[in-house]
C-alpha cells in the first residue's frame, strides 16, 4: 500500500510548515480553515523545482513553454481543445480574473457572483473598483437560473457593462456545475450581454466517481468568455505562483487589450512547478483524490455520530465541506465559537456569503485522519 499523502501528524506539520495555514493561530488551535492542503509534495514537482535551483535556473519565465502545456493538460484530462495562442500567463487565478474584470467593465460597474463563494472575489470585485451585485446560489448549492436571470437584467438595466465571476467547481459548497448548467448561464449571460470570467482552479480536484468537470469555454453560447486556470490548486502549489487567461473564440481581440506586461509576474519557478504537475504528477493526483473521498466519507461519519444536527452536502469537487450549523444554536459566527472555546479554526460562513452565510463554516478535510478526527471531537466539545 502507497504511503498516505495526507498522512503527517500535527507535530511534524507544525514543525516543517510556515504557511499561513499553520502561523495565524497559536499553536493549541487546529488550523482546518485556508484551502491549503497538508499533504506531501509531489517527487516531480520536488526534483523540478530542487534541479532548476542547483542548476541556478532562477530568472524569468518563458510563457509560451506553460501555456504549451496547459494546453497540453486540459485536453488530455477534459477534452478540451485549447490554442496557447489564445492564453495570457498571469500571476496567479484571482490577479488574472481582477484584470478581466478590469477590461470588460467599467469603473463602477457591476460585476455579478454567487454565493456562497470564494472569499476573495468579494475583495478582488472592491479592489478594482466595481460594484458587486448578488445572485446567489439555490438551496441545494446549485446554480439558480431565476437569479441569474433577475441580476443579469439588474445589472444592465441602465447599459452598462457587466460581468459575471463564476466559480467552477465551486468554493465552498463542492458543487461539480453540470453542463445543463452552464449552458443556461451561458444563454442568460448573452441575452444580457453579460461578459463571463469562470475561476476553473478547483478543476483538477473533482472526485472519481460523481459528476464530471466541464470547462465553461466549452459550453454553447460561451464563446466570449473567459476561463483562469492554474494547477495551483490541485497539486497545493500556492507558493509557486502562475496561472493562465483563455480567452474564448470570440474573446481574442479583448484579450489582445490586456497588457503584455502582466505576464511579468509569474513565477518562472512557479512555472517549472506546474509543468512539472501537470506532466508528471498524475499518479499523484489520482492518490490524492482517492485520499479525499476517502476523508469525505470520514468526515461523514464522524458529523452523523458527534454533530448529527449539522447539516451538509457532500462535496463533489475540492476538500471543502461546507456546514450548516445552525442546528446548534451557536449564533451567526459558529467559526468564532469553535475557535475560541474548541481551539479549532475553521472558515467563518459570513465571509463566503454575507447575507446568508450566518450560521455555515467551512471546514477543510485535506489533512491526516486523525487531524479529521480530532477536528470534529474538538467542535462537538463546545455544545
Amino acid at each position: 500500500m502507497s504511503t498516505p499523502l495526507l498522512g503527517a501528524t500535527e507535530a511534524e506539520l507544525r514543525r516543517d510548515r510556515t504557511s499561513v495555514k499553520w502561523l495565524a493561530y497559536p499553536p493549541d488551535v487546529l488550523p482546518l480553515w485556508v484551502a491549503e492542503m497538508d499533504a506531501a509534495p509531489c517527487p516531480p514537482v520536488v526534483e523540478a523545482v530542487s534541479a532548476a535551483v542547483r542548476r541556478g535556473d532562477t530568472g524569468y519565465g518563458w510563457a509560451p513553454r506553460y501555456a504549451e502545456e496547459v494546453s497540453r493538460y486540459v485536453g488530455a484530462a477534459w477534452g478540451w481543445s485549447v490554442d496557447p495562442s489564445s492564453m495570457l500567463v498571469v500571476t496567479d487565478v484571482m490577479i488574472g480574473a481582477s484584470e478581466l474584470l478590469r477590461l470588460l467593465t467599467d469603473e463602477g460597474g457591476p460585476v455579478v457572483v454567487s454565493p456562497p463563494v470564494y472569499d476573495s472575489f468579494f475583495g478582488f470585485v472592491e479592489a478594482v473598483g466595481r460594484r458587486r451585485l448578488d445572485a446567489p446560489l439555490t438551496a441545494g448549492g446549485r446554480l439558480d437560473p431565476e437569479a441569474l436571470r433577475r441580476v443579469f437584467a439588474e445589472a444592465t438595466e441602465r447599459g452598462e457593462r457587466a460581468a459575471y465571476l463564476l466559480c467552477n467547481p465551486q468554493n465552498p459548497t463542492g458543487v461539480v456545475h453540470t453542463a445543463a448548467e452552464l449552458g443556461a448561464l451561458a444563454a442568460l449571460a448573452a441575452e444580457f450581454g453579460v461578459r463571463v470570467v469562470a475561476d476553473e482552479i478547483h478543476a483538477p480536484l473533482v472526485h472519481p466517481g460523481g459528476p464530471a468537470f466541464t470547462p465553461y469555454l466549452t459550453v454553447p453560447g460561451a464563446e466570449d468568455a473567459f476561463s483562469v486556470f492554474s494547477p495551483s490548486k490541485g497539486w497545493n502549489l500556492a507558493g509557486l505562483k502562475s496561472a493562465v487567461v483563455v480567452a474564448g473564440p470570440a474573446a481574442g481581440r479583448d484579450l489582445a487589450r490586456l497588457h503584455e506586461v502582466h505576464t511579468h509576474g509569474s513565477s518562472h519557478l512557479g512555472e517549472i512547478a506546474h509543468v512539472a504537475a501537470m506532466r508528471d504528477g498524475g499518479p499523484w493526483l489520482e492518490q490524492l483524490l482517492g485520499e479525499l473521498v476517502a476523508h469525505r466519507e470520514l468526515l461523514g461519519r464522524l458529523l452523523a455520530e458527534h454533530l448529527p444536527d449539522v447539516r451538509w452536502v457532500p462535496p463533489e469537487a475540492t476538500y471543502l465541506a461546507w456546514l450548516d450549523c445552525r442546528p446548534l444554536g451557536l449564533g451567526d459566527d459558529p467559526a468564532t465559537v469553535f475557535r475560541e472555546r474548541g481551539r479549532v479554526a475553521l472558515g467563518s460562513g459570513p465571509r463566503y456569503d454575507p447575507s446568508g452565510g450566518q450560521g455555515f463554516v467551512r471546514l477543510n478535510f485535506a489533512t491526516s485522519p486523525a487531524l479529521v478526527e480530532e477536528a470534529v471531537r474538538r467542535m462537538a466539545s463546545v455544545l
